[in-house]
């Protein structure tokens, strides 16, 4: 099985999955308002009837406010551990 290519780095990316195309989009909304991003992409999903998979790169090295207050006071520590239902 073929590991998934990471996004860039300073980059994530972003998958949505809601019971609605309207609250998956209300949900990019706020990541765009925060983070310079791609312009996303839609997919059905197959077992919600009308459910919707919206998928997004967004660029952490460009945020705005309040992202950008948000991820200075957030950064991680070296005394930081992955919790194991974090993997």
């Amino acid at each position: 099985m073929k590991s998934p290519e990471l996004p860039a780095h300073g980059h994530a990316d972003v998958r949505i999955v809601a019971s609605s195309p309207e609250t998956a989009r209300q949900v990019a909304e706020v990541l765009r308002r925060c983070f310079a991003a791609t312009e996303q992409r839609s997919y059905p999903v197959d077992t919600v009837p009308g459910g919707t998979r919206l998928h997004l790169t967004v660029d952490t090295t460009h945020a705005a406010e309040p992202a950008r207050s948000w991820l200075a006071t957030s950064r991680s520590s070296e005394d930081d551990r992955t919790r194991t239902d974090e993997m």
